[in-house]
């Protein structure tokens, strides 16, 4: 208990008024579907016997997860994020994954057994799937639709850039119902076409037009820079994607320095990032949207989730070569699954891995701080250096090594983290800690400076 009598872990009054904002626009989506959305009958039951059923309904029953926690003291992860593939037929400028013409892939059996594991011994239900692109994936004549086949009961989403996925796939897709696409656009046909080669955006369209009628869910990915945050951000950009091409869901990702041709300079200022922060709040109120940003939504996760964060609701990143990192955006590996698997380990092992509990070490330790700051690679860059030094963990490509060696690298990214604090800690302490503990159902205006940020 603390002084004034409140549990310890009792949520921030502004915590707790994100949540119940986020838990609304859940509804209001879900009111959406049943009123407007053809989805699929395999896509309904999927949702219903996966979602509700199993994650809710079934809660009571002893799972893998109980068994985990009675061997080491907490929650297990409660997903995974897989590259199965480094290929793309596209080459985007900044791709952090560095895709492209590459045959580097996962073998199948091995993407295989991840999945089970990850079910069999975590109680994991859903699986994240990335790249390189997903759709380009080919191991022993099986694709990402084979591998949502074979495990019907967990839920797949996709982060695709939709250019692959032609009527037969669409339809498949619409046939099982457990595999959603997040497709992505980094705003209009100009913006989009620039990053991801000419004729993309209409093809997206084309592509959506496919989902829409093979009754397939299908979302939004958006890469935020400090050159798209306002289009992407704006009224006339989320009503066209949601409301008109039936998006179910949007990620947004602000740009990280890592990847091809890595640069500080594509990140969103500070000031970008509060303003972001404010709109889309103001969105997901006004619109009853589900729009999260993984970095201005840090307040509806507790903050990182990360190296399989303690407790539940983290996850790992594992990529093409069975490099198994904290997160998509630390490329840092101490540990690859195929090795683990070749001397009889499991993912139990991957997860006990010291780099890793030394991440999970220090979120508990911020837990309780401004979790408008929730990443340790881009807010709290130091402290990521200083444990990467005690553990070591090997560079996954030439760039996470560059960028691991360059001191402007560092520097730049210390003075972010310095700048973003400064800015933030008041809405921290009046906004989300405030004294009264009471809701107030408004967003608090923001500071002058990340007002100005729009006609910049």
């Amino acid at each position: 208990m603390l002084e004034d009598g409140r549990k310890e872990n009792r949520y921030p009054a502004g915590v707790l008024e994100d949540r119940t904002i986020a838990s609304l626009a859940m509804v209001k989506t879900a009111r959406r579907v049943l009123a407007e959305y053809n989805y699929s009958p395999a896509a309904l039951n999927c949702v219903f016997d996966i979602v509700v059923k199993k994650l809710l309904i079934e809660q009571g029953e002893r799972t893998p997860g109980d068994l985990f926690k009675e061997q080491y003291g907490t929650r297990p992860p409660a997903f995974l994020v897989i590259a199965p593939s480094k290929a793309c037929n596209l080459q985007c400028t900044g791709c952090y994954a560095d895709a492209g013409p590459d045959p580097e892939h996962m073998d199948w059996d091995l993407v295989d057994q991840i999945v089970t594991q990850t079910h069999d011994l975590w109680g994991a239900r859903f699986v994240v799937l990335t790249g390189g692109e997903p759709l380009a994936y080919r191991s022993q004549g099986k694709t990402v639709l084979d591998l949502a086949e074979k495990h019907p009961d967990m839920f797949f989403m996709m982060y695709t850039n939709g250019t692959l996925i032609n009527d037969q796939v669409a339809h498949r897709m619409g046939e099982l119902g457990n595999l959603s696409p997040a497709i992505s656009v980094e705003g209009w046909r100009e913006r989009t076409d620039a990053r991801r080669g000419a004729g993309v955006f209409d093809k997206v369209l084309a592509t959506m037009a496919r989902l829409r009628t093979a009754g397939v869910p299908f979302g939004i990915s958006l890469t935020a820079t400090r050159h798209n945050c306002e289009e992407i951000f704006s009224d006339q950009f989320i009503d066209y994607f949601f409301l008109e091409q039936k998006a179910l869901y949007g990620w947004t990702f602000q740009y990280m320095p890592i990847g091809r041709k890595f640069t500080l300079d594509l990140m969103v200022t500070p000031q970008q990032r509060l303003w972001m922060w404010h709109r889309m709040w103001e969105m997901v109120r006004q619109k009853g949207i589900f729009l999260v940003d993984f970095w201005n939504s840090g307040t509806l996760c507790e903050g990182c989730i990360s190296a399989g964060r303690d407790n539940g609701g983290g996850y790992f990143y594992i990529d093409w070569n069975g490099a198994v990192t904290p997160c998509v955006f630390v490329p840092y590996s101490p540990i690859n699954v195929k090795d683990v698997f070749a001397r009889g380990g499991t993912m139990n092992d991957v997860w006990a891995d010291p780099f890793f509990a030394a991440i999970r070490s220090w979120q508990t330790s911020y837990k309780h701080e401004n979790i408008l700051m929730p990443c340790p690679n881009r807010d709290h860059n130091a402290d990521l250096r200083q444990i990467i030094r005690q553990f070591e963990p090997e560079p996954i490509d030439i760039n996470a090594r560059a960028a691991l060696l360059d001191g402007d690298y560092a520097s730049g990214l210390d003075r972010y983290d310095q700048a973003y604090q400064d800015l933030t800690k008041d809405l921290w302490k009046n906004y989300y800690v405030r004294e009264d503990g009471n809701l107030k159902g408004e967003i608090p205006d923001l500071p002058e400076v990340a007002v100005e940020i729009k006609h910049e």
